[in-house]
């Protein structure tokens, strides 16, 4: 079965405990979710600071509208450096996501990991050459622009 890595970095012009404040509330993913999927927290815990253990439940529609139910898990948090969410259950054969931030000249690095496997063998193969990794990859897109537009845009 094939499995994928890929690796997003962000430069932002802000401080680790502001950006650690909006990146680790699940309530603040719907703001950095591209609207056309969908994106709603459906658990009671989106409300407080995640924490390792933390079961989170969505609605997501990625592909053709279709709503999906997804459950992730924050598997391990350091405050103020990283945290792991990993899907329980959803559209992915295996789905880890770490998130780091690291202090920088004039700011914050983001620097995330996504390692998945998608489902379905050779037509998940077929599936992530097709659309799953360009998705991937616009997703970040738009979570860099939102993230630029409410903490400011790095300077080159």
């Amino acid at each position: 079965m094939a499995f994928y890595q890929l690796v997003f970095k962000q430069k932002l012009p802000t401080s680790i405990p502001t950006i650690w404040e909006f990146i680790s509330s699940p309530n603040n993913l719907k703001e950095i979710t591209p609207e056309h999927m969908g994106f709603e927290v459906t658990s009671n815990s989106g409300a407080g600071k995640m924490y390792p253990g933390m079961i989170i439940t969505y609605k997501v529609s990625p592909l053709l509208g279709i709503k999906l139910n997804w459950v992730t898990e924050i598997t391990n948090v350091k405050e103020f450096e990283f945290f792991v969410d990993e899907q329980r259950i959803g559209p992915y054969s295996m789905w880890h996501h770490q998130h780091k931030i690291e202090t920088i000249d004039g700011g914050v690095l983001m620097t995330d990991i996504v390692s998945y496997q998608p489902p379905f063998g050779v037509l998940g193969v077929l599936a992530n050459h097709l659309f799953i990794q360009n998705q991937l990859k616009q997703i970040f897109d738009f979570r860099t622009n939102a993230l630029e537009k409410r903490f400011g845009k790095y300077p080159s």
